[in-house]
């Protein structure tokens, strides 16, 4: 296959050589997607449909239970099919939508993952400001800022990697098409121009990321101040989840891409990216419903009227 062109298809990494266990990862995946299309939904519906949960923290929550529906679906489906059919194949068309959903996705939730660090900040040290500052029509262009971010940053990569000649095979040592690995596909120079793309990219999430931090660090200190427990409490279950969320996300993704190049192995990085796609969409909505009271109240009742109307 000497250039793109003629390139048709894709080969996938796959799990497992024996019948056994690819039937074996079907379901152990099939398990995870219910588990987090389950979970996911479930967060989208309660904050839908409960009025009490229409502000901003809860906006920007249920922007981040769509991306994380969309990311999983984006990768899991289609190994799930795989191993199901014994097959490796993915169409060129099929990986370059891939690899542009992939990266929508991931960079409209670190978007997010900012916008809500923000919102944090001012409704916990900028109380009296809050409604002024975060209004709905605020709130919903920052939530189409990460959306379109997400966006404009997909398709300059996509359109990037994939005007490049393919002429290394068609093996991808991956379980989906990820930018990296279609990377080493290419047997151009002009590789270097995505090489910048990715480390000016590595620099804007490491600002997304001090962002957050910085921002974390005046909420603890304002909550240090309030004295009494009942405001700590209240603050932390504001902060806690959303902090997990983003500790969550940025290590495994930092771990995946980032690891030394002497503990890399196919294994390990197939692995890592298991971890990486399928937990943080999977442990979201667990982590937010652990600590917050008023979305475990809207889950309840919407669960009650559920088994209600199931009865009926």
């Amino acid at each position: 296959m000497s250039n793109r062109s003629s390139i048709t298809q894709f080969l996938l990494l796959t799990f497992a050589d024996t019948r056994e266990l690819q039937l074996l990862h079907f379901w152990l995946f099939l398990a995870i997607y219910l588990a987090a299309v389950l979970g996911n939904g479930l967060t989208i519906t309660a904050i839908a449909c409960d009025h009490r949960l229409h502000t901003p923290m809860y906006f920007f929550l249920l922007n981040l239970s769509l991306i994380d529906l969309g990311s999983i679906s984006t990768t899991l489906p289609k190994a799930m099919a795989n191993c199901l059919w014994n097959t490796r194949a993915i169409s060129y068309s099929g990986c370059a939508a891939q690899v542009f959903l992939f990266l929508f996705l991931i960079t409209a939730e670190i978007s997010l993952l900012t916008i809500m660090a923000y919102d944090r900040y001012f409704a916990i040290c900028r109380p009296l400001h809050y409604r002024t500052l975060l209004g709905s029509r605020a709130c919903v262009h920052m939530a189409a800022a990460a959306w379109g971010t997400g966006f404009l940053y997909a398709l300059v990569h996509t359109a990037n990697t994939f005007s490049l000649p393919l002429c290394q095979g068609n093996d991808v040592d991956q379980f989906f098409c990820e930018l990296p690995v279609i990377l080493k596909l290419s047997c151009s120079d002009s590789y270097l121009r995505e090489v910048g793309l990715i480390v000016v990219s590595v620099c804007l999430v490491f600002g997304c990321f001090a962002f957050i931090v910085l921002s974390y660090v005046r909420i603890f200190r304002a909550v240090l101040r309030i004295p009494s427990e009942q405001g700590w409490h209240k603050a932390f279950s504001m902060c806690l989840p959303h902090l997990a969320v983003v500790s969550l996300f940025v290590s495994t993704a930092v771990f995946a891409h980032l690891k030394p190049p002497s503990i890399s192995s196919p294994l390990l990085d197939v692995m890592v990216a298991v971890v990486y796609t399928l937990v943080p969409p999977t442990l979201n909505p667990l982590i937010y419903s652990m600590r917050n009271q008023d979305l475990k109240h809207a889950l309840r009742t919407l669960m009650a009227r559920c088994v209600s109307a199931a009865r009926d």
